[in-house]
């Protein structure tokens, strides 16, 4: 026959077993997982890096993450009166790309963290635009096609700052 009491013991013995799956979920040692977050940078990455070739490449010049200007852009255009925007698809939001993913550990943290990325990002685009700049939002996932990327670029950059562009379809801004 079985008691209360073992009720009570499976029932300690299951929160018991849970707790360690929350905890084990990650497969780095905090420590290491401090050290893997510091090296996660938000300048000069690889994407960025990038399209900054792209970019010289087609003989334009630009400024660097100016920070007169809402969300300090990656690239800017001052004389153009354009930015350049490189997302990475994870930290940005990005729904069309497989890159975009939920993490599974911590969701409590990452979920309300990657919205106020988007809101961020939101917030600047609008910002820009009410202050008269033209923006490009460049994603992580798209330079697989630098040729691609190059004549969105272009055509942005040749483009009148005030246009309703066809630059900027939808899967090109983060939700």
């Amino acid at each position: 026959m079985l008691t209360a009491g073992y009720y009570t013991d499976l029932a300690a013995s299951m929160d018991h077993v849970s707790a360690r799956l929350q905890v084990s979920m990650d497969n780095l040692s905090p420590e290491d997982r401090s050290k893997a977050m510091r090296r996660v940078r938000s300048r000069d990455t690889t994407p960025e890096l990038s399209v900054r070739r792209l970019v010289h490449a087609m003989g334009y010049r630009y400024r660097l993450h100016v920070a007169t200007l809402p969300g300090r852009p990656d690239l800017a255009f001052p004389r153009l009166r354009k930015v350049l925007f490189v997302h990475g698809c994870f930290w940005h939001g990005h729904r069309r790309c497989g890159k975009q993913t939920t993490p599974s550990s911590r969701r409590e943290y990452w979920l309300p963290k990657l919205d106020r990325n988007k809101q961020r990002d939101r917030r600047n685009r609008r910002l820009l635009r009410k202050a008269g700049w033209g923006v490009l939002v460049v994603w992580e996932c798209q330079l697989k096609n630098p040729e691609a990327v190059a004549r969105r670029i272009r055509r942005f950059l040749e483009s009148p700052v005030g246009s309703s562009s066809p630059l900027l379809p939808a899967q090109n801004l983060p939700a």
